[in-house]
């Protein structure tokens, strides 16, 4: 979008926002194609028995991803890294477009994927050469229009437009605190505010079709969302909350309104919510971090729509740097949407325990069986590492670069040292 208006108005502003956002980008882009790459790794030597069971279905929108999407986007990162002056500023401005739309493309095959593995849909089990049993893929076009992997798709692309919004503005209010480059950080956190409203509520909308698709298809994970020991008809939602999930009761269930978590879950306020009681145990999700990690993920949304609609209304104001501590506030809140995500990572994965794949193949059943435990934790550790390490490198450079803000000359996009 800046180097957009920038192309549309040449006003150098929108080039010198262009150039610093873009490097805090292409920092975060390398760590990201790094991490990437190991998961694929994990497949074969951890999962092996998952890889063979489902590899046939699992295996066919991961491939298109890495060969379509992920292609696009380096080719075209390239062209946009590399060719400052040598194209012309709208075919620049479209590269770094096409790169924002294989982004998401690779966003949307993995989450196609993701999906399957919640709502398995288009396949039946044949026996292989060996006899031994496996899932065949019989109809790509169900794993294509999969309303799960769509929901997940939507919900978890609109929850990484709020982690780019806040990381905006609170770099922007950093420097509005310090009272530098006031017209370029105005700006920048008036559009990472009006970004991030629409966002945010674009994952509060998506969220709540994703759970009444839980509702429908993982019952046994709504139930551990909503600590529901019991299964009940006009199912009322309680405000305060502490399950004991040792005793299969609440020690608190307070504030209740009546009939609306069964509304909220099937639009229907007389419909029934199924107990975990009416499940085996074993399986049953682990209710303690599927519960906490629900609720707290909800409570943060809320957060960070408030913050954001106070964005929007002080960034229209000619004094936004006046606001100290509304600023201050911003700076801080730019880990409240990674830690979001990440919680609603815990309720989709832990909380369709013990399956990896709903209704198929369960969790113990997928490790590969040649792996002991030893190796496992010892690769772990060596990957907490390395990784740790790279975490580390990434936000210092992040901060480094954030800190001291836009180059003066607009021909640099790499200075990192001051000097071209």
């Amino acid at each position: 979008y800046f180097e957009t208006r920038w192309v549309q108005t040449r006003d150098e502003t929108w080039l010198r926002m262009t150039k610093f956002w873009g490097k805090l980008f292409l920092i975060n882009f390398a760590l990201g194609v790094v991490t990437g790459i190991t998961l694929e790794f994990q497949f074969g030597m951890n999962w092996a028995e998952y890889s063979r069971y489902v590899g046939d279905i699992f295996g066919a929108p991961l491939a298109i991803e890495a060969t379509v999407a992920f292609f696009m986007e380096s080719v075209f990162i390239g062209l946009w890294i590399f060719g400052w002056n040598k194209v012309s500023p709208r075919v620049h401005a479209l590269s770094i477009w096409l790169v924002a739309i294989a982004t998401n493309m690779s966003a949307l095959w993995i989450l196609l994927a993701n999906g399957w593995m919640q709502n398995p849909v288009g396949y039946h089990i044949v026996a292989d050469a060996m006899g031994q049993m496996r899932a065949e893929m019989i109809d790509f076009g169900a794993l294509l229009t999969n309303p799960t992997g769509w929901y997940k798709f939507t919900h978890t692309v609109t929850c990484g437009y709020v982690v780019a919004a806040f990381f905006v503005m609170g770099v922007s209010a950093w420097h509005l605190l310090k009272r530098s480059n006031m017209d370029l950080f105005k700006r920048s956190f008036r559009t990472a505010a009006v970004f991030g409203l629409v966002s945010a509520l674009a994952v509060a909308y998506t969220g709540d079709l994703s759970g009444v698709d839980v509702a429908k298809i993982q019952p046994a994970k709504m139930a551990a969302m909503e600590a529901v020991w019991d299964t009940t008809t006009g199912a009322g939602l309680h405000i305060i909350q502490i399950p004991d999930e040792k005793n299969e009761t609440n020690l608190v269930a307070t504030l209740t309104i009546p009939k609306m978590l069964s509304f909220i879950a099937f639009r229907d306020t007389n419909a029934e919510i199924k107990g975990l009681k009416d499940f085996p145990k074993e399986e049953r999700p682990p209710v303690w971090p599927t519960f906490w990690s629900f609720r707290i993920m909800v409570l943060l949304g809320l957060y960070m729509i408030f913050m954001a609609g106070i964005g929007v209304w002080l960034s229209r104001k000619p004094d936004l740097e006046k606001y100290n501590l509304f600023l201050k506030i911003m700076l801080f809140s730019i880990p409240v949407p990674y830690l979001a995500g990440q919680l609603g990572w815990l309720v989709a994965e832990i909380g369709r325990q013990p399956w990896i794949v709903y209704g198929v193949l369960k969790t113990a059943d997928a490790v590969s069986p040649s792996i002991s435990t030893g190796q496992v934790v010892g690769s772990l550790l060596g990957f907490i590492i390395f990784y740790g390490g790279l975490a580390i490198l990434d936000i210092y450079l992040m901060v480094k670069l954030a800190k001291k803000g836009p180059d003066k000359d607009v021909n640099s996009l790499f200075n990192l040292t001051g000097r071209r």
